[in-house]
This record gives C-alpha cells, structure tokens and sequence, in this order.
C-alpha cells in the first residue's frame, strides 16, 4: 500500500492545497491527490516545520528542554501543494477542489514517466526527488519556442549545454555553437565537434558590418562616407576578381590613400586636404591590424560549412567583443535571410543553408546587451521573434540573466535556470518567464551543482533535476589554480638549485 504523506486542511483551492504532516517530504517532489473520480498531480512547493507544544510565545530555554523530555520531539509538518493537473484530463485544471483530509499521496513513477515521453524528446536528467524517473523534454518546443540557460558561475551551466547538444545531435540536428572561450571542442556521444573558424569574406558583408570592425562611430559623417565609397568601389574590384589574394583591407587603404594625395578624385573633387581622410586612413591600419585574421576574401559562405549530425563550434575565444558581435550578427543575419528563400523558393534552388539550425549563444549578457545597442543584439532579436516559423532555434546561455537584453529573453519560452543567488538576476528571469512562479524562485539559491528548474512549453510540468553529467569530466571544471602555483615554485626552487650546483662546479663564489 503506498504510504501516505500527510492529508489536505483548511480550505482548499483549485490551484492550491494546504497540508498537514508527520514525515518530512521534498520541496519540488511530485504528489498525487485522487478525489472525485480524479487524479491531480502536484508540487510540493513550500514546507515549514512546528510544534503544538513547543510555540513562539515561549521565551525560557529551560520550559523548552522541559517540553521537549515529557513531549519527545514532537513536531508537524505543514506543506503547500501547487496543482499541476489531473492527470487523467491531460493535465487540465480541475474544476473542483480536494476535499479538506484528502491523502496526499507520493506520485506514482508509472504517473510521472507518462509527464516525460520518449519520443521526440531530449533526455536532461532525473528528478531530484526521483533520481530513477528520467526528465525528457519535447525536442521540438524547445526548439521551435527557443531556450535559455542561465546560472551562476561554476553551478554547471556549461555542462547543461553540452547535455543539450547531444540530445540534439541524437537527431542528427544541426548546432551551431558561438563559443566565446573555445572550450566546446569536446568529445560527443551522439556526434563529433567541428571546428570552425572565424572567417568572413567580406563580399558577404554589409557595410555596417564592416564599419563597426573599422569602429568609425555613428556621428562621424564625413569619415562614414569616404569609408563607405571606398568600400564600395574595393568590393566591385573584388566582384570583377581584381584583387590578389586576401588583399581586400589593402584595397581599401590605397583607394583612401588616392584621395588623400590628389591623385585620385572623390566624387570629381579634390578631397586631399580632408583631415578625415586620414582619420580614415589610420583606422584602416587598425582594421588590419585587429581583424586581418577573420577578413578573408577566399573564404566562402560561412553558412555552407555548417554540417548536421556535427556540434559546428564557432571558435571565437580569439576575437574581442567587438568582432564577436560582428561574426554573430552577420552568421544570423544571412542565415535568415537564407532560410526565408530556402522555404519559399523552388527546391531544386541552391542555397547555401538547407535545413534547419538551432544557435547557441554563450555569454549572451556580452552579444545582447541590456543597456545597449548591437548589430548582434539586432539579429539576436529578429531570430527570438521570427526564426521558428524558417527552421531557426536560439538558446541564451549567460551568467548574468539581469544584463541579458529582455526582450530577446522573453522570447525564451524554456529556461533551465541552475543556481542563482543573486537577487536581481533571480528577478530578471522570473520577469522574462510567466512560469517561474515564487515558490521555484526561492530554490535556486539553493541548488547544488547540476541540479535546476526546467519549465517552459517543452516540459508539461516544472520539475527540479539533476542534470546528468557529460561524459568528457574535464568539461567546465575550474583551474587548480594552488596546484599550478605549487609546480611553479617547485620548478623555479630547481632552477635555483641547478644553478648554485653549476656555481660550484665553475668554482663560482656566490
């Protein structure tokens, strides 16, 4: 017979149960009411222990000890259940309340295994209270309605994210990973890692693009148009195949420096006296010196590299903000635009991208920024609103939810949210999701390593798991940072030794 927690008192809502108990449940375990002909399923969501004998208006410590050896340690349980659904209406609200001294029963794991399918699914982990049920979650929700992980440093968010890929390359999926700090190149169980790197052939670019690699800001008018000329006049060399090698950067320079000799005219007239030619012309020389590395004009359309059943890792530790924001804004944007024709024009048409992508993007707080405005941030923004409806996923990944543009995180319609403590980050996600209600958001300060909240419309349910732990152990693990420090000294102590020996041996005096 299965063993009863506690049973239902006061008054009872459709949403909501109090009850009463002499055992210590979990806060997040599954319980199941069964009243009416009913099967509702619920979440313990608060718990708080007390005392009959033993209350608040007791201020001797010694009446407490008293108490305690003629009433043993006698205590109660009281719970708060969230109600979830019955059950045996696909999870509806029911229409009538538990009857106050209804039995609040453990759930089954026959119950709970039919919440968590296995088709069409992506297994994360187990339940915390129910290690042996398995949490799957709908593939394709999670995928059409977007994701966002979020967590504080070293809480697991890393190894999240690598559960997921494989879930996703299980289907010989397509994933395209922005990874700011190249640690993605990583064994995968369902498929391999392709490295990829940063390079764009600037045919492919728009002018904005490449303006803010050359960080000529928005108000610098004359400097925008001669840069902009000059742009355009070195593509049409490039187009007509008139530039050797990867000489594009080059091109722009002896353009400007045209201008700036006289030689040249701008426009029929004699610019050489404009200062902002110079200013132009220096900027160039940053340009080259910054990003000659990732402007490449033999370099084909970064989309036709993209390969399913392959973890594709946009290795971008090398690069700075600025030519990240850059290389994500322009990879989204074509990739768009490519699958808007890819869907509407005739099949038999070459496109460079054929199928759907899901796009994670690590450190999202940098690439959409609250508090400003990006090229990256832009596209960011257009994939959240519009990239379901043309085969385009998006997963946030930041630890710092609270500098996460928001209206791109509130097209996240799935969080697995792993330890949060801070509480603005805490607010800004419960924000961004009408289903973290307060109860969940009180436990992820809480949370160890690798467990989290799951909700959203991948899960019909919120659950806490236990995210299963990738199978390459050096994934996201911190640096032993005072065991690089000791090999150090010992090094530098035999270098010193090794030294005095020869000292000696020379006859030295030291």
């Amino acid at each position: 017979m299965k063993k009863v927690i506690g049973r239902c008192v006061g008054e009872t809502s459709l949403v909501q149960i109090t009850f009463i108990s002499k055992q210590m449940p979990q806060v997040g375990e599954y319980v199941s009411l069964k009243y009416d002909g009913k099967n509702v399923l619920g979440m313990i969501e608060s718990l708080v222990r007390g005392s009959v004998s033993i209350t608040s208006d007791i201020f001797d410590p010694a009446t407490i000890e008293k108490i305690r050896k003629i009433e043993g340690d006698d205590h109660y349980i009281r719970g708060s259940v969230g109600i979830l659904g019955d059950l045996n209406h696909n999870l509806r609200i029911p229409r009538t309340p538990a009857p106050p001294g209804t039995e609040v029963l453990p759930a089954s794991k026959s119950d709970l295994e039919k919440i968590f399918p296995e088709k069409n699914s992506l297994k994360l982990g187990g339940l915390i209270s129910q290690k042996e049920v398995e949490v799957r979650v709908d593939l394709e929700k999670m995928f059409s309605r977007h994701l966002a992980i979020m967590a504080m440093t070293g809480a697991g968010k890393s190894n999240t994210v690598a559960v997921v890929i494989d879930g996703i390359l299980k289907y010989n999926g397509c994933v395209v990973v922005f990874d700011m700090h190249s640690e993605y190149d990583i064994d995968f169980e369902n498929g391999e890692s392709k490295i990829i790197r940063p390079e764009i052939n600037p045919l492919y670019m728009s002018f904005s693009e490449m303006k803010r690699l050359a960080r000529i800001e928005g108000k610098a008018y004359l400097q925008e148009r001669y840069f902009g000329e000059a742009y355009r006049m070195a593509r049409k060399q490039a187009e007509e195949g008139l530039i050797p090698g990867n000489d594009f950067i080059q091109a722009l320079r002896e353009i400007l420096k045209g201008w700036a000799s006289g030689q040249i005219l701008f426009n029929n007239q004699d610019v050489s006296k404009e200062k902002q030619i110079v200013d132009v012309l220096n900027k160039i020389d940053d340009l080259e010196r910054r990003y000659s590395s990732i402007i490449n004009l033999s370099a084909g359309n970064i989309l036709s590299r993209l390969e399913m059943g392959k973890a594709n890792i946009i290795d971008m530790g090398s690069v700075d903000e600025s030519a990240a924001e850059v290389i994500v804004s322009h990879i989204l944007r074509n990739a768009l635009q490519n699958n808007k024709k890819w869907l509407r024009s005739d099949p038999d048409e070459k496109m460079p991208l054929q199928h759907p992508v899901f796009f994670i993007l690590e450190e999202a707080h940098i690439l959409a920024p609250k508090n400003r405005n990006t090229q990256s941030k832009l596209w960011i923004s257009r994939i959240a609103r519009e990239g379901r409806k043309f085969g385009l996923g998006l997963c946030l990944v930041s630890q710092s939810p609270k500098s996460v543009d928001p209206d791109s995180l509130s097209q996240a319609n799935n969080m697995i949210i792993l330890r949060l403590v801070e509480p603005q980050d805490q607010r800004h996600v419960q924000t961004a999701s009408e289903n973290l209600s307060d109860d969940l958001l009180k436990q992820l300060p809480s949370l160890n390593i690798g467990e989290a909240v799951v909700l959203g419309l991948m899960t019909k349910i919120p659950a806490l798991v236990k995210i299963d732990e990738h199978k390459n152990k050096k994934f996201g693990q911190d640096l032993a940072v005072i065991d690089i420090w000791g090999k150090a000294r010992k090094k530098k102590e035999e270098t010193i030794k090794k030294q005095e020996e020869n000292l000696k041996n020379l006859g030295g005096d030291y």
